[in-house]
């Protein structure tokens, strides 16, 4: 970090990420000055920050999240969330921590089924009506099924991004996830409940009358478009057949996306200007500078200079390696969004694995996964799923603050981050 431009980028970074934690400043308003100074000092330029795929704004992100938030906006006109709330309610007997479980870990299956994104997009609506049925607050909940949904994303390939670029680097496949991370997963959410319980426990507050209420209600009485529900439904369907279907297909899941938000749009009678005035731009825009931002960082080479220390630490020693591979990545995620930490530590894990003999269990690349994901859940900022559902809070009127999620997500990091480093330790190395 010879560079002015390198010193420049991190003092312009820091400057954002503490302006952020320290909440002064609208984290957007941060977020679009940051990328706009990263611009400015010469960091990055136009064409890697709108073109590049390394080190440029993700529109595969972006579109995906904007295809997504149409469908769901046009999905809420309907009933469906509404639907789904008493249900859900009334198969946890009005039980606040009932329906957090519940909740939970409907969250986590569907991360692994879908990705973390689209799954808070789907469940967060179905949330707040819980809550304010209830006469709960929400953000407890909505912060647990984020947890959920970036424990439940580490299962599979598609659950998070962060595992679709390890995947496509380290030659693994979907079987190879299921095997290799899915049974960590289901450990980690039995331990997120159990951390809610206590984490969360001032907010179980039971209420007779409200719960007695829900009890007699009707779900099928919140339906108000059977129509378009079906027509919602039917194109929700065939955009999840597109996500699973991609190594065949070969569309991104953005596209498909998008797709199915103009197929919809196309079918029904909704208006555009409607579906459109549904979509968080906020959150979207906050996206698009942070990627500007990380991606100062990474041309002026200081996410390099990082990563490159790391790897001159961990030499060829397997082991002491791993450990090293999940903590550090749990922290560097909880600061930098994990998609891009991961894109720039797949070339230098590739070379650690040449290094170390080319290792037939793929720890590393295990790693590398668990530490990215699971660090994803320490700061308000470490991955996609967390921004995206504090921009839905605040847009409902529910804000969550920057340190009020991070209080949170930095002991289930902990807690779930050693239990990673002990399964990593048993698995590969304590049996062998």
């Amino acid at each position: 970090m010879n560079d002015w431009h390198s010193w420049a980028a991190l003092v312009v970074f820091v400057g954002a990420y503490s302006l952020i934690i320290s909440e002064k400043i609208h984290r957007v308003a941060v977020a679009l000055g940051g990328a706009g100074l990263m611009l400015a000092i010469g960091a990055t330029d136009d064409v890697t920050a709108f073109y590049s795929e390394d080190a440029g704004i993700d529109w595969n992100v972006i579109f995906l999240l904007m295809g997504m938030m149409m469908i769901v906006g046009v999905l809420k006109k309907t009933g469906m969330f509404e639907y789904l709330a008493i249900w859900a309610v009334k198969r946890a007997r009005a039980r606040p921590y009932r329906v957090m479980a519940m909740l939970v870990v409907i969250t986590a299956i569907a991360s692994a089924l879908l990705d973390n994104v689209t799954t808070v997009l789907l469940i967060a609506p179905v949330t707040l009506l819980v809550c304010e049925r209830l006469g709960l607050p929400a953000a407890p909940f909505l912060i647990a099924e984020v947890f959920a949904s970036n424990i439940g994303g580490t299962a599979t390939l598609v659950g998070d991004p962060p595992n679709i670029i390890i995947a496509s680097r380290a030659g693994l496949t979907f079987n190879d996830f299921l095997i290799h991370l899915a049974p960590l997963s289901a450990v980690l959410i039995l331990i997120l409940l159990l951390l809610c319980r206590v984490l969360f426990r001032k907010s179980f507050v039971y209420d007779e009358d409200r719960a007695a209420e829900i009890m007699e209600l009707e779900e099928r009485e919140a339906i108000r478009d059977p129509r378009l529900l079906i027509q919602g439904l039917v194109v929700l369907l065939l955009v999840v057949a597109g996500f699973v279907l991609h190594p065949v297909l070969h569309y991104e899941p953005s596209v498909v996306a998008l797709l199915g938000a103009g197929l919809l749009i196309a079918v029904s009678a909704v208006e555009t200007g409607d579906v459109l005035a549904e979509v968080e731009w906020p959150t979207l825009a906050f996206f698009a500078g942070l990627f500007v931002m990380i991606g100062g960082l990474i041309d002026t080479g200081v996410i390099d200079e990082v990563s490159g220390a790391l790897a001159d630490v961990i030499g060829t020693n397997e082991l002491a390696g791993s450990m090293i591979m999940v903590s550090a990545s749990a922290v560097l995620s909880g600061v930098v969004d994990n998609i891009p930490y991961v894109a720039t530590m797949a070339p230098i894990t590739a070379d650690l694995v040449h290094n170390m003999g080319g290792a037939g269990d793929h720890v590393m690349w295990w790693a590398l996964a668990l530490g990215a994901d699971l660090g994803g859940n320490a700061t308000a900022i470490g991955a996609s799923a967390n921004v995206v559902v504090l921009g839905i809070a605040e847009r409902n009127r529910q804000p969550i603050s920057f340190w009020q999620f991070t209080k949170y997500g930095l002991v289930v990091t902990a807690v779930t981050v050693v239990v990673a480093m002990a399964y990593v330790w048993l698995r590969y190395f304590g049996w062998g």
